[in-house]
Order: structure tokens, then C-alpha cells, then sequence
């Protein structure tokens, strides 16, 4: 595997960005309810583009992932500069889980996480944003770049779902 291309240095958020972001973190859990509510099982099954995930894939892409970014955050803010690992998210999407479990299971996810997530941010004392940790394909990340990454990652899963939802006239 090649060495990772250093990322630019995170230039540290504002504290009104910071509550923006915290605020879209907390407000996933339900967007994301909203998105898939009333879906049938065949709905549900439904890739949101051609060769893509199905939506439930999407669904519980975001618990995976989020669950991740919760971890990496702690790891940030608990231990002295610590190693980020990657996750293969095509193959978790395959798992049997992610095909086919009931999307409520992920949803209940998200619930608690991002409660817990955003608890643990809003708790953070400011200078705590600029931890930062490696990741093998990212290069240096710090608590501001995944903040930055998460609060953004949910809401563009929920609109592909939505998108589709848009394309198909459910």
C-alpha cells in the first residue's frame, strides 16, 4: 500500500461552526427516519443509483460509519496522537446485516450514538478540537476535520435516499 498523501493542515472552526456541525449530527438520527419512512421491503431494496447500494445498505452504511467516526473521536480526544483505522465499507455493505437486517436495527443506532456523539462534543473545551490523530489514507485528521467530515456525511446519504425517493414518485 502506498504512503499516505499528507492532507493539508484542518484549519480549526469557529465556535458557531463547530454548534452548526454538532447540530447536524444531532438532527441525522431523525432526518434519516424520514427519509425512509413508509418504504416497502422492495423500496427498501432499491439501489439509489445504478451499481450502488440499496437504500437499506445506505441505512445501515451510516450506522457503520458512524459508529467508527464516535470511536475515532474518542481515540482523539483519549489518547496521544493515535492511528485512525480504515474500514472496508463496501464489503461491511455486503454483509449479511447490511443486506437484509430491518433498517429500525441502524436507526436505534443512530439514535444513540449521535446523542452520545454530540453529548461528548458540546462537552469538549474548544482547544480540544485541534487532537489530532493519523489515518493510513487520510494522513493527519484532527477532532475540527472529523467533525467536519461527519456532520456532512449523514445528510448526503439522506439525500440520495431522498433523491430517489424523488426519481421514483414514492
Amino acid at each position: 500500500m502506498p504512503a499516505a498523501t499528507p492532507a493539508p493542515a484542518p484549519t480549526p472552526a469557529s465556535a458557531a461552526t463547530r454548534a452548526a456541525r454538532i447540530a447536524a449530527l444531532r438532527a441525522l438520527p431523525k432526518q434519516a427516519r424520514t427519509a425512509v419512512a413508509g418504504l416497502t421491503p422492495g423500496q427498501l431494496d432499491t439501489p439509489y443509483r445504478p451499481g450502488g447500494w440499496t437504500v437499506r445498505q445506505v441505512v445501515h452504511h451510516l450506522a457503520d460509519a458512524h459508529m467508527n467516526a464516535f470511536i475515532r473521536m474518542k481515540l482523539v480526544l483519549t489518547e496521544e496522537h493515535p492511528t485512525l483505522k480504515p474500514w472496508d465499507q463496501d464489503t461491511w455493505a455486503r454483509l449479511a446485516d447490511s443486506a437484509a437486517a430491518p433498517v429500525e436495527e441502524s436507526l436505534a443506532t443512530l439514535d444513540g450514538v449521535h446523542a452520545r456523539m454530540a453529548r461528548v462534543l458540546e462537552g469538549t473545551p474548544a482547544a480540544a478540537f485541534a487532537r489530532s490523530a493519523f489515518h493510513p489514507e487520510n494522513g493527519e485528521m484532527t477532532l475540527d476535520s472529523l467533525l467536519e467530515i461527519y456532520s456532512g456525511h449523514g445528510p448526503h446519504h439522506v439525500e440520495q435516499i431522498l433523491a430517489l425517493r424523488r426519481a421514483r414518485g414514492w
